[in-house]
């Protein structure tokens, strides 16, 4: 793949000037419920620390290791008509999971609270490790978790503790403020309540009654907490919601909604939810996942918030409240920040290998007219020497809004329009959404209804809603088998005119309903299980995008990595597919707080997402659009796209211008945890452990200052130009690129040929910058595959490591032996080795085993017009990426 500099240069070339300022259409503030109208946040909101007049207390004698090695124990109080159930059990290296729930044995209700199915990992109860048995004393039992940390349980009230064996200092805390609360599930309404909730014209019948869970979670040692996707911030550490000295405010809210121009920055929900929260402070990082899909609302509150002194070594106290379900709770602890992040992904999964075109840049437009248009729009990126390898559709090319159609009056030739993309090395996606068009004449609908399988409403009825197609029902995603009912519509016989060059797009899946409440599905609609939508509103999407990956994959008989972007999200998503932030608007604050969010999510599993560049809705003026695809390049996601209302924008328009989880677009933190000046960048970024850049995000800015983080030096991507690191450095700002550095120390590939798609660049060779360290050493790695198989899982790829030290360059294999039989070759050799930090004055470089002589010239860092020769570079040494060699420089 190009590298975003490369990537980005051939997409701003000319720069025209023609834009019209957005016309504003200002976010409907109240379509959507605060805390205050929301009873159970308002509820929990209003509870004082150890106020509660049942607090849960541990039953005696409760306490008991189980054959499976999990400890059990019985929560209750007099005044509940049931206990609750509480587990314990550790995953390595040293998570601990808290299952609560009720006991169904004593006074069972008519319905069960809805465990989430699906999103952990199918062997996460495999891997559990055996607890030894709890040591009791002085009502508190205390339970080894690992060999240096333990879990200490109180009895009376309940209170839970994971804290550090040796000195005892606390890491994570449940309950420390006595705030949990669970409200039991009620066989009938009791004479004189009222179960009902009225928000504007809508009534939802809560034919369950009350069924909230709160409590409160600390992070000790901790000074800044992150995560929580999604909403608009231009802070990547999460601000406080209340307490001394924050203004009024509403929580964070986890609720999925089609969220029309959003605001930049807010605690307000948006189209996904990840109830994961990672804390950092002194040498402490920790993580909390809370494993449920209905409503949350989470305050992070502020130093003095209960009225007690701040604690001197930093404290975090979080307040999570949700509308149902159970406890299914997970601590991480970790020595750094990527251990929290690896333990979450242990359990909810790593990112899906993406295909080599899907990294590349994707053109999209609320809506592409008909295939001249296609036509046009492809020619033009030809026409203008702009790289691209996908061209997307929007609604409006299927036959009145019904999905896996086509308007035969404007797209008449499907297949052959996506051969003709496809001759070039490029693809197509189309869109595909979880709104049935109610047409008796819509097969898809009439299998649909009489196979039963829609959401129902609250009288057992197919939901009946209203979306782009009018009058539209949902298939109940929850369900199996409909899920593969689903993926069975993507095979080339059930979806005419598609082609295997053609993906897929899941947009609305939160899911969007126009005339629902607050924008979405009533929440006392039913489910598979007769489960209520409340319970599982969050995860709806998250079955919609997987039954869509997976209809891919059985298409392509299991050998194509499929492509599924989707807008809604949960935990786990990162298995299925790429997310975007959603309809943002065309202004600076947008570009700026997009990357927060791309950052944010990354940092909680999903790593293959991005923004629209340009901003959805409005019309981004030349400045902006050029600042947006510069920093786009660097999005791992990387797409253009616009409301069918907005000026025409793909770029000649405007002239020139997954294997452990850790995800591509980072934090410095991530790379740098112990350097406290990066713990609230959010305006920097790495691409990986080795390159920086710094976003422009304001009109007509002329210099900025850019943070270099570490002892080691920072080389300008343009130039090769040297800058010290631990500082800060205020740059001119150009107008060509931002500020983008290679760390000191590192090896870069790259592939700098310029091609019309990333396909073409298969067998291009490659570019290996080496950026010195002060110790005159750097290393790096290469990783190659067939790019869109699945056969990397048997062994079929090509990993190497380079390393650079006592003026020798060396490469050798580091993939593992024992994956499979199957292999991967290439003819891929290295054309170009550049030397940044170089001291010596040498001429000649000896390969070895083949004792050649190459020579050592000056030449540009980067092959864009005008560079300068300034970097020693080692042209032509020709060898193959597979092989093991060396190079010595003489």
């Amino acid at each position: 793949m190009d590298p975003p500099p490369r990537r980005l240069a051939a997409l701003l070339l000319f720069l025209l000037l023609a834009a019209a300022y957005p016309a504003a259409r200002a976010w409907k503030k109240d379509e959507f419920r605060n805390c205050n109208q929301t009873p159970f946040c308002k509820r929990a909101r209003a509870r004082a620390p150890h106020s509660l007049d049942a607090p849960l207390s541990l039953a005696a004698g409760s306490l008991s290791v189980g054959p499976d090695g999990s400890v059990s124990a019985e929560l209750s109080h007099p005044s509940r008509p049931r206990p609750l159930v509480l587990r314990l059990s550790a995953l390595p290296p040293h998570a601990l999971r808290l299952q609560i729930d009720e006991d169904y044995s004593t006074s069972p209700p008519p319905h069960r609270r809805f465990q989430v199915p699906d999103v952990l990992l199918p062997d996460v109860e495999a891997r559990t490790l055996y607890l030894p048995k709890p040591k009791t004393s002085g009502g508190v039992s205390t339970v080894a978790l690992s060999s240096d940390l333990e879990v200490v349980v109180k009895h009376d009230p309940f209170e839970l503790t994971v804290r550090r064996a040796g000195s005892g200092d606390p890491v994570l805390s449940f309950n420390s403020h006595g705030l949990f609360d669970f409200e039991p599930l009620q066989a009938s309404k009791p004479e004189g309540e009222t179960w009902e909730e009225q928000f504007r014209s809508h009534t939802d019948t809560r034919p369950r009654g009350p069924q909230s869970i709160t409590f409160d979670v600390s992070f000790h040692g901790t000074d800044f907490v992150y995560g929580l996707p999604e909403h608009g911030s231009t802070s990547l550490a999460l601000r406080p919601t209340r307490g001394r000295g924050v203004e009024e405010s509403e929580p964070y809210r986890l609720f999925n909604l089609d969220v029309f121009e959003y605001l930049h920055d807010s605690p307000f929900g948006l189209y996904g939810s990840i109830p994961f929260m990672i804390g950092h402070g002194a040498g402490a990082w920790s993580g909390f996942f809370w494993l449920n899909a209905a409503e949350m609302q989470i305050d992070v509150l502020a130093p003095g918030w209960d009225d007690a002194a701040a604690p001197k070594n930093g404290r975090i106290d979080t307040l999570w409240m949700a509308e149902a379900g159970v406890v299914d709770a997970f601590f991480f602890v970790g020595s750094e920040p990527k251990d929290v992040i690896k333990q979450y992904i242990s359990v909810t999964g790593t990112p899906s290998m993406p295909q080599q075109f899907a990294v590349a840049y994707h053109q999209c437009r609320w809506n592409y007219r008909d295939e001249a248009d296609v036509d046009g729009v492809d020619a033009g990126f030809d026409e203008h020497d702009i790289p691209y390898d996908v061209l997307w559709l929007d609604i409006e090319h299927t036959d009145g809004k019904r999905y896996f159609t086509w308007d035969r009056s404007t797209f008449p030739n499907p297949e052959q329009m996506q051969r003709k993309i496809a001759d070039k090395g490029r693809k197509m996606v189309t869109i595909v959404d979880p709104h049935i068009k109610r047409d008796s004449s819509f097969h898809l609908h009439q299998e649909a209804t009489e196979k039963g399988y829609y959401v129902k409403d609250a009288t057992g009825n197919d939901y009946d809603g209203w979306c782009w197609p009018g009058a539209s029902s949902y298939p109940d995603m929850l369900n199996p088998e409909i899920r593969e009912w689903w993926a069975d519509k993507f095979s080339y016989e059930n979806y005419k005119g598609s082609t295997p060059t053609l993906y897929i797009w899941n947009d609305m899946n939160e899911p969007s309903v126009f005339n629902g409440p607050e924008v979405t599905m009533p929440r006392d609609a039913l489910h598979y299980g007769d489960v209520e939508h409340r319970e599982l509103h969050n995860a709806y999407g998250y079955y919609f995008h997987m039954a869509t990956a997976d209809g891919l994959v059985k298409r392509g008989q299991g050998n194509d990595r499929p492509f599924v972007l989707s807008r809604a999200f949960f935990a786990g998503s990162q298995r299925y597919g790429a997310v975007w932030t959603g309809d943002n608007s065309a202004d600076w604050d947008h570009l700026k707080s997009s990357i927060p969010m791309v950052l944010t999510l990354g940092l909680t599993g999903i790593s293959f997402s991005g923004a629209d560049v340009g901003g959805f809705f409005g019309n981004p003026e030349p400045d902006l659009l050029v600042r947006w695809y510069q920093v786009g390049a660097f999005y791992p996601f990387f797409r253009g796209h616009a409301h069918h209302d907005t000026k025409r924008r793909e770029p000649w328009l405007f002239g020139e211008a997954s294997v452990n989880g850790i995800p591509v677009m980072r934090p410095l933190w991530l790379e740098f945890p112990d350097d406290k000046e990066t713990y609230n960048n959010g305006e920097a970024f790495m691409v990986g452990p080795s390159l920086l850049a710094q976003g422009i995000y304001e009109e007509g800015q002329k210099s900025v200052s850019v943070y270099l983080p570490g002892k080691e030096s920072w080389y300008d991507l343009r130039n090769g130009s040297p800058f010290k690191g631990g500082v800060s450095h205020k740059l001119q700002v150009l107008e060509e690129s931002i500020p983008s550095f290679q760390r000191g120390g590192t090896i870069v590939p790259r592939k700098d040929r310029f091609r019309r798609s990333s396909t073409q660049m298969v067998n291009d060779p490659y570019t290996l910058v080496i950026a010195l360290n002060s110790s005159s050493a750097a290393e790096g790695e290469l990783y190659v595959d067939d790019g869109k198989s699945y056969d990397y899982q048997q062994g079929a790829f090509i990993h190497r490591r380079f390393v650079f030290a006592d003026n020798k360059l060396t490469s050798f294999n580091i993939a593992p032996g024992n994956l499979g039989k199957k292999k991967f070759t290439t003819e891929g050799v290295v054309e170009r080795i550049i030397i940044l930090g170089l001291s010596s004055g040498a001429k000649k470089a000896i390969i070895e085993p083949e004792n050649q002589e190459v020579d050592i010239e000056l030449g540009p860092v980067s092959l864009r017009s005008g560079s300068s020769s300034v970097a020693p570079t080692i042209r032509r040494p020709n060898v193959r990426i597979a092989d093991d060699w060396s190079i010595k420089i003489a």
